[in-house]
């Protein structure tokens, strides 16, 4: 039998990215279903830092505070610290190639430290109270797609098989992605960079630590180097080494000890996961109605753990698009460009991952083998989508500094606005007209709302007519197009004239910019919006 009633994507993998997919879906009001394997969320901290563009997107969907919260252990260990024994290091200067910058200034959001078995929790409590369909325990075992949709085969652990028929499918697998290697999507760069181990242990050292807490420790001795990893800044830590790493799992403790500089303390060794740090980017992130997001499109070392926030920006791209198409409101070219937009950030930021140093002493603009660096925060906030769903002005950029300045497929600048909101808060789930002060003349399309979807598009199974569905498939039509006028300072922010406009898409990128006044506002939005949408003409 096939379920064709409640959901229109479904996603592969419940880790960091599968989870988030489901939450952005979830705030476009696509019906979704997630399945994993795995009988719980992950027992290891691995990934740990949420950058500040993460939390830019968590914030724009409600849950950032919630985030917030779950990482409050960390909340005082962002320094970086080296030293030859973890008793006896000391914090570094913490500095960055352009000097700190006011973070006020460019973002209304707080990165934070967050372990990952405490993350994947709390955004899967967060998606079932929000109603996405999320099963622990179920694995998909088989798909195939045609132009109708994905047929999948779906088993849980009880032995239970379901066989279902959605519009798309997410595969959010993990690095060893079986739907990437079943589709044959090769993959590129700069393959093995090593071998390392990451021991997983608890022993109360917050006594030890206390006054020097932090992120990172580097420990600088020739018979235990490493470093150490904060998990909750207590009891519970990560040592990272590509030193002697096949020892057996009964020596760590003596390592480990070494490594502390305190003989007499207790540990227990909870895990040793051997891994290699690499770089390995799949050819492509689209196969049909199938898409690759975060360790199944890109493998890259865990340089301020690139990899996980490339991926959740990797479906926060990826959510809004689905929900265009789905609802009629775009062109199926429309979800081409999420590998057009996605797949140079995800080289970029695997590449640059792979060739900074380790060494928290080296400075950050020096990289292992000569490659040009990227400034730290533009490559988080800063990078420019090369093509993409917006109308490029051929406007200058740059990642040596953060260079935000309206430009189309770039983040849009932040301004603090009078109601305490930032100029982020304005796009989503609709589209954001923000406007100069001279723009009382601006007339918008008249068409918008008479074109928002009453239905999706049903999907259709053998067994299953589009009509007898259609009501189940029911997704939200088209949030309007917001309109927000600003003042003169915004306007020299964000490149235009007083009269000018910049049209902000449902992911805070600026898809339009007209400096000034077109002779027919209307005509030209319309026109703007058909093409950044991949309407047919």
């Amino acid at each position: 039998m096939y379920d064709v009633h409640e959901h229109r994507v479904l996603i592969v993998g419940g880790g960091l990215v599968g989870l988030t997919a489901a939450l952005f879906l979830r705030y476009h009001g696509v019906p979704s279903l997630l399945v994993e394997r795995r009988a719980t969320t992950s027992p290891q901290p691995k990934a740990r830092r949420i950058n500040i563009r993460t939390m830019e997107l968590f914030d724009q969907i409600g849950i950032g505070e919630t985030v917030l919260d779950a990482a409050r252990d960390l909340s005082a260990h962002q320094a970086m610290a080296a030293g030859p024994t973890l008793a006896r290091a000391t914090r570094l200067p913490f500095t960055l190639p352009g000097g700190m910058p006011d973070w006020a200034a460019i973002t209304p959001s707080t990165a934070c430290l967050c372990a990952q078995d405490l993350l994947e929790p709390t955004l899967r409590t967060l998606a079932t109270e929000r109603g996405c369909d999320i099963r622990f325990g179920v694995e998909c075992t088989e798909f195939a797609q045609d132009t109708t949709g994905v047929t999948a085969t779906l088993r849980s652990t009880d032995g239970d098989t379901q066989r279902i028929l959605v519009s798309y499918l997410i595969a959010a697998d993990g690095a060893a992605s079986p739907i990437r290697e079943r589709l044959g999507i090769t993959r590129s760069g700069r393959g093995t960079l090593g071998r390392a181990v990451n021991v997983y242990f608890h022993a109360e050292l917050s006594n030890l630590v206390r006054g020097r807490e932090f992120n990172l420790c580097q420990i600088e001795n020739d018979r235990a180097p490493g470093a150490f990893m904060s998990v909750d800044g207590a009891r519970r830590w990560i040592f990272s080494t590509s030193h002697d790493i096949d020892r057996p799992v009964r020596d760590w403790p003596r390592a480990l000890r070494i490594a502390i500089g305190e003989p007499g303390v207790d540990i227990e060794v909870v895990s040793v996961l051997p891994w290699e740090p690499g770089m390995f980017v799949a050819d492509r992130y689209r196969d049909g109605r199938i898409f690759l997001a975060g360790d199944a499109a890109h493998v890259m070392p865990p340089y301020a753990a690139a990899g996980a926030n490339t991926g959740i920006h990797d479906v926060h791209n990826l959510a809004w698009k689905l929900a265009a198409v789905l609802r009629g409101d775009a062109g199926p070219g429309l979800l081409d460009t999420y590998h057009t937009e996605r797949h140079p950030v995800g080289w970029f930021t695997a590449d640059q991952s792979s060739v900074r140093t380790a060494d928290l002493r080296t400075p950050p603009h020096r990289s292992t083998d000569g490659t040009p660096l990227a400034d730290p925060i533009a490559m988080i906030l800063g990078q420019r989508y090369p093509s993409g769903a917006f109308i490029d002005d051929s406007s200058p950029h740059t990642l040596t500094r953060l260079d935000l300045t309206g430009q189309p497929g770039t983040r849009v600048p932040h301004l603090p606005l009078p109601d305490g909101r930032s100029t982020l808060d304005l796009p989503g789930p609709g589209f954001a007209l923000l406007t100069g002060p001279q723009a009382g003349h601006w007339q918008l399309s008249k068409r918008l709302p008479d074109a928002l979807s009453e239905t999706g598009c049903a999907a259709t199974s053998p067994d299953a007519s589009p009509t007898e569905h259609r009501a189940d498939h029911r997704i939200p039509p088209r949030p309007r197009t917001s309109v927000h006028t600003l003042d003169e300072k915004w306007c020299a922010a964000a490149g235009i004239t007083r009269s000018g406009a910049l049209l902000l898409r449902p992911d805070q990128i600026v898809a339009w910019r007209t400096p000034t006044t077109p002779a027919d506002p209307a005509t030209a939005f319309d026109s703007a919006l058909d093409r950044i949408l991949a309407e047919p003409q």
